[in-house]
């Protein structure tokens, strides 16, 4: 795996990840995202409708905690997590822990990690955690780490110190695993950063950061890579993202373009009433609920201009009555326009940090995030 940097502005970095894949032959743009995954399948869609949507990331990510029950049949199945799955030519990330799900704290200790699967707590040694990935064969892992300190707000110093240790350990443990194996060998262990600064040759990605106007800002402190679960959660709540990232107009004129004056005004009072009442507290600005009845006979796309399939083929209110009649089509349908329109986003970013343009990106998503 290569870095190559081809512009830094700022601390925000552009370029490429290259030499990617057990054979070296695949590479990333970044700032980008990777493909978020439920047990190795993109939420609510299959492999024919993933592919029709565009920029798709080369990298999909697993999660440990979705994978470590079933580790001893993909270690009798010995050809790797990626051809079990059918995604035999994708790039496959492992990380310790899904996002969405976020683990019980205080189960860590100097020996083990816990991670939480379906049937419950699954403790994971560093060997144990080693002989799950010889299984699954992935081009990356993140390494076992203590990173509970980091969430808490009032971890004490001692605290932070001791999941610092741990996590050193862990990762001095977890590289002497692998040089033992011959099936890891071109796998690369992502090692967890907790404080303190990053070589700027060095790949830099962060858990649990998704939120456009959250990954903005990271971007700008050097980070390259981003999880892409926010699309997941938005179509979870009957959603789907309008939040435009179109710099090159007038902020306000994009917005209006986007989803009229009066729906724009209405869709932001309701988020800032939701906030208050402590009603819906999980729904953002960049996003409106489809499931409202005021979208009943709104035969617009979701997004004006958007060239997904499902704002090609399908209205506001044929997906409105698909979730109020709970029809399986609505999250495939809002899965594709969701993770398309996030997809572009990070296009957009790139285009702005190649023209100079960040800043005005930049103050658009602010707009629509206050």
């Amino acid at each position: 795996m290569k870095l190559n940097l081809t512009k830094v502005v700022n601390g925000c970095r552009l370029g490429k990840i290259q030499n990617l894949g057990k054979a070296g032959n695949c590479s990333m743009d970044i700032p980008g995202c990777l493909l978020y995954t439920r047990t190795g399948s993109a939420p609510h869609l299959t492999d024919h409708t993933l592919n029709n949507i565009h920029g798709v990331p080369a990298m999909a990510q697993l999660t440990l905690s979705s994978l470590a029950e079933h580790y001893e049949v993909l270690a009798e199945y010995k050809k790797g997590v990626g051809n079990f799955i059918g995604m035999p030519e994708s790039l496959l990330y492992c990380s310790l822990h899904d996002p969405v799900s976020p683990c019980p704290s205080g189960y860590v200790t100097n020996k083990s990690v816990s991670v939480w699967g379906v049937g419950g707590r699954v403790e994971m040694t560093a060997s144990k955690f080693m002989e799950i990935q010889q299984a699954l064969q992935p081009d990356w892992f993140q390494c076992l780490s203590d990173g509970e300190a980091s969430c808490e707000k009032s971890a004490s110093i001692k605290r932070a110190r001791k999941a610092v240790d741990r996590s050193l350990l862990f990762l001095d443990n977890c590289l002497r695993l692998q040089e033992e194996s011959e099936v890891l060998q071109k796998s690369v262990i992502i090692g967890v950063i907790e404080g303190g600064d990053v070589m700027e040759e060095r790949l830099r990605l962060i858990c649990g950061v998704s939120q456009p106007d959250e990954v903005l800002e990271c971007i700008e402190r050097g980070v390259d890579l981003f999880e892409s679960f926010f699309p997941y959660q938005v179509t979870e709540r009957g959603c789907a993202l309008t939040f435009s990232f179109d710099y090159q107009l007038n902020p306000e004129e994009t917005i209006l373009q986007q989803n009229g004056i009066q729906e724009e005004i209405k869709c932001m009072d309701q988020v800032k009433k939701a906030k208050t009442t402590g009603c819906n507290q999980e729904m953002t600005s960049f996003e409106i609920n489809l499931k409202e009845k005021k979208y009943q006979e709104d035969f617009n796309s979701v997004v004006r201009g958007c060239s997904c399939y499902c704002c090609k083929n399908y209205t506001r209110a044929y997906i409105h009555h698909l979730l109020v009649t709970n029809e399986l089509l609505a999250g495939v349908l809002l899965m594709m326009h969701n993770f398309e329109h996030y997809f572009a986003f990070f296009c957009s970013i790139r285009e702005a940090l190649k023209s100079g343009n960040l800043a005005q990106l930049k103050e658009l998503i602010y707009r629509q995030a206050s």
